[in-house]
């Protein structure tokens, strides 16, 4: 079983940066896969970043390849997403989330944070 928490979200002016935090329970979360996605309003969620559980294997939607980082640290149960150069388009609720493999689809991740608000301001 694993919790998922996500931190870090706020106000940001365009051009900014932010990094979103994600604390898991559960001893086995290194060997899942862990996922960043985001809802903008009105819209449906979407795939952010992803890594994998075995090697770090990292995958990025084309719309914030370049900008966002994700990254983990095993030891504490963290996983990470760096936001760069952040635009008005990027404001959303991040959710952090968990699963057996790398996927860019929400439905193949089994657990799920409550989400952080990034706002990105003009």
């Amino acid at each position: 079983q694993v919790q998922l928490v996500e931190s870090g979200g706020g106000l940001v002016q365009a051009g900014g940066s932010l990094r979103l935090s994600c604390v898991a329970s559960g001893r086995t979360f290194a060997r899942y896969a862990k996922g960043w996605f985001r809802r903008a309003p009105g819209k449906e969620r979407e795939f952010v970043a992803a890594i994998s559980g075995s090697y770090g294997i990292t995958s990025y939607a084309d719309s914030v390849k370049g900008r966002f980082t994700i990254s983990r640290d095993n030891a504490k149960n963290m996983v990470y997403l760096q936001m760069n150069s952040l635009k008005p388009e990027d404001t959303a609720v991040y959710y952090c989330a968990a699963g057996p493999a790398m996927v860019v689809t929400g439905s193949g991740y089994d657990y799920w944070g409550q989400g952080t608000q990034v706002t990105v301001s003009s």
